[in-house]
């Protein structure tokens, strides 16, 4: 009796887990994307033909890029629409109302930017053109959520979200969210305050010391001593391994330093890593013109990539785009600051945050004259102000009559250098800088954005709101942004390094990224006489870490504590700096410099020091060798700073003995350093969690040309490759159909398509793909036709 119970009960359990697995399965299959056939798309002027490629990227035949991006609308939304829609909830400040209340500090931080409400106003400042493109993509997507109403992806039901129609604004605000994350000034204002207040400014200034001497400079291309001729370019290249010397990459190449006779150009955003990746690569063919590149969902206009006539990359400027004003709070009115003009009243206004499983939250936005009052929306911020103070933020990415999207458009139909600067005439945030190349032969590089004039200040700290004497008085001329027009030497590159030199005036910042990734370019620079698409893939997959290679004379100083420091020391020395998945050298390194990182300025000052990275190499190393008296601890004095390099690889092996085991031998990079390619939903969901990840071991590092390792690593996993280049453009100039592209993951969000996972194994292995083929060559390849009628 008990067993036919039990046999019946398992009966039960059986014919539930068959009848949720093909109730779930059929949720995933009816989402999935539509790639041949027919579809009915409104508004079009003509049919629209869409070849998938074997990797299902889209080469869209038009009649007009308006009908392209209309197409594109669709596209995006049958591929990408969660990514898309927490995109928009993010810009909205709206992520609370599904999500719960664990996401009403960004929602309330957004909502105090304004950023929905500028891109709305920004839509009017457009020209009727970009309007009407902008109108174009939206009613492609809404044309899919109209005609898939019942088969949403599945991850809208585990969030109990339903997509609204889309609109212009929903497009816009994402230039605001990108703005906002390639704009972090304000934070090393927070950071160098705090550090002011506790150390004094000239320790303070210890951990800021900025560029290092010989460091490249973007505007002044040079050549080293060790240009070499003769070699062929793998020699040249191998030559280089284990050379001494100082967050995305690019660089542009002149004809006469290439093997073509025409220019060269590379360039890989190094953003964070996901699954599916922020990118989405496409291929658009009409009268008007055609481009080709990296696409962001939500987005109608190729961001990276080359058309017919030139080829654009972009890496962050990290100008000083930000300033934070202490205003005072007037004494005998709350509800006003002082300004020179006297007091005034604060604008304000009630943002009503909708949460979910909770109750609404009012928030009362405060802006001066100066920005919005972030010191009520930042925990940061809030406890920098002293009792009737308030700080405001001053961002040239807040402003209403934001162009930048048109910029874009121009720039995907530009034929020559004058027609790329005047589209960049129309670019205002975020500061980038932007190198071009043409198959005319021309090359160059600028840095587009609105760039604030200060009446007196450097922008490096926070300043007195009142006086009125630190106030922005306008933006640099648009004559006077860094440029390069065909420069002498043939070149030009930029890996987040100085675009201006330090005496630079008007003062462009000082918080640029460390420079070892763009001293390597340089390196290839001096060492290659002539460029090919595959000197440049390899440059791009180069693993070579100049900060090792600095390091390595402080860890020969080190006296070591035991027998697995000594082997670790020995290791370390006799390392060429290569960070390959399969060495257990990178793994020390990092696990080492991270515990240095921890003990000489986390320990040293009390504060998280995020702002300057992971690492921080530059300074630590600026700390060790100029000041080695910071050194010193209570009553235990380190005059040459060995006892503090020694306890901090003492510190990193135990930590690699808890987390890999007591065997070195067994040790390997790859093992820790994996990037993490992971569903933003469904990694939280048991089994979907591990049918959506495409996590996978990887080589490089922080400082590495192939960029790895992360901004802020978690407890969890300290050495997961959470930054890369997820986008790689590799551009002929001399046969634009030679051009190659690879994204990190696959072009599709959906978990069970074949094209959500199938770039993987290219990418990690530094491969890419063309996009080009008549309509003819892509149905004799192969290619799934989808025709789109009006």
């Amino acid at each position: 009796m008990a067993w036919r119970l039990i046999k019946g009960l398992l009966r039960l359990v059986i014919g539930l887990v068959v009848v949720a697995t093909l109730a779930g399965g059929y949720l995933f299959w009816r989402a999935m994307p539509t790639y041949s056939g027919s579809e009915k798309l409104p508004g079009l002027s003509a049919d629209v033909r869409v070849w998938r490629d074997a990797y299902g990227v889209p080469h869209i035949f038009a009649a007009s890029m308006d009908d392209a991006a209309r197409t594109l609308g669709y596209l995006h939304a049958s591929e990408r629409l969660f990514e898309m829609e927490a995109q928009r909830r993010g810009g909205q400040g709206r992520l609370a109302e599904v999500l719960g209340a664990d996401r009403v500090a960004g929602d309330k931080f957004v909502r105090t930017l304004g950023f929905y409400r500028e891109a709305e106003s920004s839509f009017s400042a457009l020209s009727p053109m970009a309007q009407k493109r902008l109108q174009a993509y939206a009613d492609g997507v809404n044309a899919f959520l109209d005609s898939h109403k019942d088969a949403l992806p599945p991850e809208f039901m585990l969030i109990g979200d339903h997509p609204e129609p889309w609109k212009p604004a929903d497009t816009l605000v994402f230039g605001k969210l990108l703005a906002l994350e390639l704009s972090n000034n304000y934070e090393f204002e927070i950071l160098r305050a705090r550090l002011r207040q506790k150390l004094g400014p000239d320790q303070a200034a210890w951990l800021f010391p900025g560029m290092q001497p010989g460091a490249p400079i973007t505007t002044e291309p040079a050549l080293g001593v060790t240009h070499a001729s003769g070699k062929s370019p793998k020699d040249q290249i191998g030559a280089l391994i284990g050379v001494t010397h100082g967050a995305s990459n690019e660089w542009v190449v002149a004809g006469a330093r290439t093997v073509t006779g025409k220019p060269i150009l590379a360039n890989d955003p190094h953003l964070g890593l996901s699954a599916p990746i922020l990118w989405y690569l496409v291929r658009i063919v009409t009268p008007e013109g055609s481009v080709k590149g990296g696409t962001v969902p939500g987005t109608p206009v190729v961001l990276v990539g080359q058309n017919d006539s030139i080829a654009w990359g972009f890496t962050t400027a990290d100008t000083d785009t930000q300033d934070l004003f202490i205003e005072t709070v007037d004494p005998s009115d709350p509800s006003k600051y002082l300004t020179p003009n006297g007091p005034t009243p604060f604008e304000t206004r009630v943002e009503t945050i909708h949460v979910k499983d909770g109750a609404d939250v009012n928030l009362m936005v405060r802006a001066t004259r100066h920005g919005p009052v972030l010191s009520d929306a930042s925990e940061d911020l809030s406890s920098l102000a002293e009792p009737g103070k308030a700080i405001a933020l001053a961002f040239t990415g807040l402003g209403d009559h934001d162009t930048t999207a048109e910029a874009f458009m121009h720039l995907n139909g530009a034929r020559n250098w004058g027609e790329f600067l005047d589209a960049m005439r129309l670019y205002q945030t975020p500061t980038q800088n932007i190198v071009y190349a043409d198959v005319a032969g021309d090359i160059g590089f600028f840095s587009p954005g609105l760039l604030p004039l200060r009446k007196s200040g450097d922008g490096l700290a926070p300043v007195d709101g009142a006086s009125g004497e630190f106030d922005w008085i306008g933006t640099v001329p648009f004559e006077q942004l860094p440029q390069l027009h065909n420069p002498a030497i043939g070149f030009a590159f930029n890996a987040n390094n100085a675009n201006v030199p330090n005496d630079h005036q008007p003062t462009f910042g000082q918080d640029w990224e460390e420079d070892f990734r763009a001293r390597r370019i340089q390196q290839f620079m001096d060492t290659l006489d002539k460029h090919s698409i595959g000197t440049s893939a390899a440059m791009q997959a180069d693993h070579l870490s100049l900060a090792a290679k600095a390091l390595q004379p402080f860890v020969a100083t080190i006296a070591p504590s035991d027998e697995r420091a000594r082997q670790a020391q020995a290791l370390l020395a006799s390392w060429d700096g290569a960070m390959d998945k399969d060495r257990v050298e990178p793994l020390i390194f990092t696990a080492f410099l991270a515990s240095l990182h921890r003990i000489l300025l986390e320990e040293k000052t009390g504060q998280k020091m995020e702002a300057l990275g992971p690492f921080a190499a530059v300074a630590l190393m600026s700390l060790i060798r100029d000041h080695p008296s910071w050194c010193d601890a209570p009553e235990k004095p380190d005059p040459d700073c060995r006892k503090a390099l020694g306890r901090a690889l003492d510190e990193g092996l135990a930590l690699l003995v808890k987390r890999d085991g007591p065997d070195m031998s067994q040790w390997r990079w790859g093992n820790e350093h994996v990037a993490l390619l992971q569903h933003k939903v469904f990694s939280q969901a048991p089994l979907l969690d591990r049918l959506s990840d495409l996590s996978t071991p990887s080589s490089g590092g922080f400082y590495t040309l192939d960029r790895g390792g992360g901004w802020e690593p978690s407890p969890e996993q300290p050495f997961a490759r959470t930054e890369g280049g997820g986008f790689r453009g590799l551009y002929d100039l001399d046969a634009p159909e030679r051009s190659r592209f690879m994204i990190a993951t696959g072009e599709s969000g959906h978990i069970f398509s074949r094209h959500y996972r199938d770039f993987v194994p290219l990418w990690i292995d530094g491969k890419s793909i063309t996009l080009a083929g008549s309509e003819d060559d892509l149905r004799k390849a192969g290619a799934a036709e989808l025709t789109f009628s009006p």
